[in-house]
């Protein structure tokens, strides 16, 4: 393990979906009929690091899982997808993590999530990967865990010269100013955008200057998610803003493909380091197009050998 070098690094949040379907979503206080559940992989960071191990990068997850099935189910589920998983510890102190989805047929989707064991990766923890990380290339980190842990994660990594992917989801309003200062690149949707910077980003007009105002934080670069609309794209020491559109798909169940875009960005970070980060998000937007044809996080995951040659 020591000697070992890894592509893509996640530390964040490991979580057993419980996914409910309905003909639509409910509205406050209203119980409503579903007709399809089932459960399911998800969280976060685990999304990101399976999307990019599926697409052929050497993944290696960092989290924290309870010490119960779904635990057990999940350190199994990362070495079914070929993803190290030396440090995913167990803890007995909680269960793991939970996200309750409903999905509409349209596609939309609430979400409520139980940290569980997830808020108990630590400082202590992330001194143990320290080995692992110096040895790889890209680090993605979110706010699915505790902030300090993220903030050390991406600090650890500067220190290191390794680049760094920041996903501020769940977006929260009083983000630390060093969060912005550790991006080489800050990727947020419209949403997370918008609290964190008080401009609605909800247009591709809006997102530019959205992003103008996340630029000025300190980033190196950032990319803000606007669905179907694709997104934009903003570098430091360049006065251009990108917009990459969406390539048009019928969208069936949206959960996760902003995941999925993260961990097809940090494959191409990894793989194809001198690639234009537009590039990079143009094709990241297109395996996470094929990801909303599916239902599902994980389950909608594409691996390297279903998608075009063009795209890897």
């Amino acid at each position: 393990m020591a000697e070992e070098c890894f592509d893509v690094m996640v530390v964040g949040s490991c979580n057993t979906d419980l996914v409910s379907w309905a003909p639509r979503l409910p509205k406050e206080g209203e119980t409503l009929h579903g007709y399809k559940f089932f459960t399911t992989f998800g969280g976060k960071g685990a999304n990101q690091c399976i999307q990019a191990a599926r697409l052929g990068a050497r993944a290696i997850m960092v989290g924290k899982v309870g010490k119960d099935s779904y635990g057990d189910a999940y350190i199994q589920n990362f070495k079914d997808n070929s993803v190290h998983a030396d440090f995913v510890w167990q803890a007995s102190e909680a269960a793991t993590g939970t996200a309750t989805i409903i999905v509409s047929d349209e596609g939309k989707n609430f979400i409520v999530i139980v940290a569980g064991a997830n808020m108990l990766l630590g400082s202590d923890e992330l001194q143990q990967v320290l080995p692992a990380l110096r040895r790889s290339k890209v680090l993605a980190c979110q706010l699915e865990i505790s902030p300090e842990s993220s903030l050390q994660a991406l600090r650890m990594a500067r220190d290191n010269n390794v680049k760094t992917i920041f996903n501020p989801a769940p977006a929260i309003a009083d983000l630390d100013s060093h969060f912005y200062k550790y991006s080489d690149v800050f990727c947020c949707n419209e949403s997370e955008a918008e609290l964190l910077t008080g401009v609605p980003a909800s247009s591709v007009e809006d997102a530019r200057q959205a992003g103008r105002e996340l630029l000025g934080r300190g980033c190196g670069s950032v990319i803000i998610t606007l669905g179907g609309q694709g997104c934009v794209v903003l570098k430091a020491r360049e006065t251009a803003v990108h917009h990459i559109p969406a390539a048009e798909v019928t969208a069936v169940d949206t959960t996760g493909s902003g995941d999925s875009f993260i961990g097809a960005l940090a494959f191409y970070m990894a793989l194809y380091p001198t690639m234009q980060l537009e590039e990079m998000a143009k094709r990241a937007n297109q395996v996470a197009g094929f990801s909303v044809q599916k239902a599902g996080a994980q389950t909608s995951y594409s691996y390297k050998k279903d998608l075009p040659k063009y795209l890897l």
